[in-house]
């Protein structure tokens, strides 16, 4: 691509006899990351020139023109074709421009009773609406991968973890369904994102409206909009939308994270709870018996700048008085990191979890570890020997440091050591001391047990159908 002479810029009109210097050039200009919005602003062109020929603003033979001008300009720019402009500033000016080469003077029309400002809005926005459609379409992909790992280990032992210590059993499909209600949360984040920003700027001019009869109901829905938006100033000036669709990648970046996290951890030499494919795994250029989690690790680092673009666009609009400021054109570069940051470590971690083989037995041998049914011990004592939980708790943590002691786990201490501390313990103390017998009593509505676990993967593979 080349960039055409300075001196093209005529669309500022009468007002400026020279063109901007080089520097100034270099920091007003856009094109280098708003034409991403090409398809964006080419289809919300498209809308306003049709609503302007039903409404007798422009001639049908005007309009048709623009359409189909603008829909050559829309193949130039996909087949790679497109001449951008710096000097031209922006993707909007870049297409008129482009469309005035192309069909002469009705190009001049299209932009009739609107602004860049409405125009610039109604384009981003459409643009981060699509972003929230696509994050919801990767979150329902990670989430049925999760159900999936879940439904395999609905029954498989594993230790769950308090402070990375070992606390009480769990199952596998258990972990996994915690990340599946993460996830949904996210994706509902979206959904409610994408519900409050399809608002449609278009016609909102500058700032004040315009004294066109135009129809922005028209243009609204033509473009998706489920209405106008109702303040020209807010419609213009405001990019709430963007600093949504931010922060519910910054939420959802977060369980990405730390899910990495885990699988960093559990894929260790110390850990082996799970083996990543090769497919996500990289080598060592020294060390040959190295498997690194790469892929992991990067979702782990790059969360880093969704976070910071998240950041920044709060800090870009915090102070900015109505209407519209040149300093909004910072929002876009932000957004556009943070959107194709998110869509790679989800399509990475869907990859990932698809992938995971888990030892089954690694993961109950370490369930085992660490007195993990120290508290079925002592809800035992409370439920069966009536005594106060307080008490309870108290005898439990005098048998764990007995067998503490004498290096074995609790189920391995004798009935008469365990009657030494409190001799209401009877024999069937033994009945809720193993691993299984632990998760399977963990009946209550979300917890462990496998036959809850079984009925949450049933209920979110109905949701998602």
């Amino acid at each position: 691509m080349t960039d055409t002479p300075k001196t093209s810029n005529a669309m500022w009109g009468g007002r400026f006899a020279a063109g901007p210097d080089a520097i100034m050039e270099a920091i007003n200009a856009s094109i280098g990351f708003d034409k991403r919005l090409y398809a964006q602003d080419i289809r919300g062109s498209r809308a306003h020139a049709a609503m302007l020929a039903a409404q007798g603003i422009l001639s049908n033979s005007d309009a048709e023109a623009i359409g189909e001008g603008l829909l050559t300009v829309l193949s130039e720019i996909e087949a790679g074709d497109f001449p951008f402009s710096t000097a031209l500033e922006d993707i909007h000016m870049n297409v008129e421009a482009r469309l005035k080469e192309i069909i002469g003077e009705p190009a001049g029309r299209l932009h009739t009773a609107r602004s860049r400002n409405d125009q610039v809005a109604t384009d981003f926005r459409l643009w981060v609406r699509d972003q929230c459609d696509a994050a919801i379409e990767a979150l329902t992909a990670l989430m049925t991968a999760l159900i999936a790992q879940a439904e395999a280990g609905a029954d498989w032992v594993m230790p769950g973890f308090t402070h990375l210590q070992t606390a009480q059993p769990v199952t596998w499909g258990h972990h996994m369904m915690a990340y599946v209600e993460m996830i949904a949360r996210d994706r509902s984040r979206f959904t409610d994102a994408r519900a409050r920003m399809n608002e449609c700027p278009l016609g909102a001019a500058a700032l004040a409206g315009t004294g066109f009869a135009i129809d922005r109901h028209a243009t609204a829905a033509a473009l998706g909009f489920d209405r106008p938006m109702a303040n020209s100033l807010d419609a213009v000036s405001d990019r709430d939308f963007a600093l949504e669709f931010l922060s519910a990648s910054s939420i959802c970046a977060i369980h990405l994270s730390r899910l990495a996290e885990e699988l960093v951890i559990w894929s260790s030499a110390q850990f082996r709870f799970v083996a990543m494919s090769d497919k996500w795994s990289t080598g060592s250029s020294i060390m040959p018996q190295k498997r690194n989690p790469d892929a992991a690790e990067l979702i782990r680092a790059k969360i880093g700048r969704i976070l910071g673009a998240t950041v920044a666009l709060f800090t870009v609009m915090k102070g900015l008085p109505l209407a519209y400021s040149k300093d909004m054109q910072e929002d876009k570069e932000q957004v556009f990191d943070a959107a194709d940051t998110l869509m790679l470590a989800l399509a990475a971690m869907t990859g990932m979890i698809s992938d995971l083989t888990v030892n089954r037995e690694r993961l109950e041998a370490a369930a085992a570890n660490g007195f993990s049914t120290a508290t079925d011990l002592a809800d035992w004592l409370v439920r069966e020997a009536g005594l106060p939980f307080r008490d309870a708790h108290h005898v439990t943590g005098t048998l764990v440091a007995m067998a503490e002691a004498k290096g074995c786990d609790l189920p391995e201490l004798s009935l008469e050591e365990m009657q030494s501390v409190n001799p209401l313990i009877n024999q069937e103390i033994y009945s809720v001391l193993g691993v299984h017998n632990s998760v399977a009593s963990r009946q209550s509505y979300g917890g462990t047990a496998p036959d809850q676990v079984r009925a949450q993967i049933a209920r979110w593979k109905a949701a998602l159908k």
